[in-house]
């Protein structure tokens, strides 16, 4: 089988092609080994929507949420089986990846439960329970960038555990999960773990960014603010890249760099996008960059198999313009922490509605097997 020229254009770009989206028919029918083959697919991310939607659909998970209940067990027993199996034989269709790459890539994310968001403690163990679970070295766990998440993840990566760091919407708090990711290696180093073993990712989040900060352009309504629509998302990842570059060019990370550790790459997450008005690949052609991962739903990524035009970095030396964007934005009004306070917050909302959504579905299918 041959690669597709775009996506195969992408990676030479240096951007790892993950699919955001997994389900057990995409495992069975073999759809998952042949985007490897044809679409450049090196990586996997799932969330709590993703499995909510992979459950309520067809018969693939009937028999063995049958077996749970005859063997009396409980919604989220239940769930934590189903998911991990999934993302486990994830990780055995990927693990040639994994090894071609160094472990770079053949990576595939699961996520804590997002009811824990806000809990430091419970979720550092339930991101140790979820390692030993899954027990491949190709998974990541994926921990929110909330407050009480960026202790988390510098503990869950002192313990020798690759984490996916996701729901990163402004610069400033992809700073702080840089700084967690290297008092994690720091402190892995002290305890004697492999460095080298270490991977982490930061998912930074696009196209929600655009969603919320045109709604509020929009409102303004003047002339100079509709000018800024569909420049916000691009622009913000941008600035993030060129954080990426300063930190990992720096003292800190040199030190740790000797002893074997990786950079944590940027990734950038939410490349859907939401407004029919703009290019479908927008996300995609406008940030190819060196040691990035693009995690595309199924539509982007057939999107930019079909029509996308990969013409090399579209990011490196961009900070400057990307900076006079937000430097317009908040001129004309736009108050930029609130944006990013409230991405966030939705954020964490949108996954527990869609975990409660998935428990309730899944209670009435454990009810069901049991009459």
């Amino acid at each position: 089988m041959t690669q597709n020229p775009n996506l195969a254009a992408l990676s030479a770009a240096g951007v790892s092609v993950w699919l955001d989206d997994l389900s057990r028919d995409r495992l069975q029918t073999g759809n998952l080994q042949n985007l490897i083959d044809t679409r450049s697919v090196v990586g996997v991310t799932t969330n709590p929507s993703i499995f909510q939607a992979a459950l309520s659909k067809g018969t693939a998970y009937d028999a063995q949420v049958k077996e749970l209940a005859e063997r009396g067990a409980d919604v989220d027993a239940t769930i934590r089986t189903v998911t991990t199996d999934d993302v486990r034989n994830a990780c055995d269709v990927l693990a040639k990846q994994y090894e071609a790459s160094g472990g770079v890539d053949g990576r595939v994310s699961i996520e804590v439960d997002p009811r824990l968001a806000h809990d430091t403690d419970k979720t550092i163990l339930q991101a140790i329970e979820l390692w030993k679970i899954v027990d491949r070295p190709n998974l990541l766990i994926k921990i929110p960038a909330t407050l009480a998440g960026l202790p988390a993840i510098t503990a869950v990566i002192a313990e020798g555990i690759s984490v996916n760091v996701t729901l990163i919407f402004s610069v400033e708090r992809h700073r702080a999960v840089m700084d967690a990711y290297l008092a994690g290696l720091e402190k892995a180093k002290e305890a004697g773990h492999d460095l080298s073993k270490i991977h982490s990712v930061a998912s930074f989040f696009v196209s929600r960014v655009d969603t919320e900060i045109d709604a509020r352009l929009d409102k303004i309504g003047s002339e100079d603010a509709l000018a800024l629509r569909g420049q916000a998302g691009v622009a913000n990842a941008r600035l993030a890249y060129a954080a990426y570059e300063e930190v990992f060019g720096g003292d800190r990370y040199a030190a740790l760099k000797a002893d074997g550790a990786r950079v944590q790459r940027p990734l950038w997450a939410s490349t859907g996008v939401k407004n029919p008005e703009y290019s479908d690949t927008l996300y995609v052609t406008e940030l190819v960059a060196p040691n990035t991962v693009n995690t595309m739903p199924e539509k982007t990524l057939e999107a930019v198999a079909d029509h996308a035009e990969i013409t090399g970095n579209t990011v490196s030396g961009t900070a400057a313009a990307a900076q006079e964007t937000f430097d317009k934005l908040a001129a004309i009004g736009i108050d930029l922490p609130d944006v990013f306070k409230v991405l966030e917050d939705e954020g964490v909302e949108k996954f527990e509605k869609s975990w409660q959504e998935l428990l309730d579905a899944t209670q009435g299918q454990l009810d069901a097997a049991k009459k």
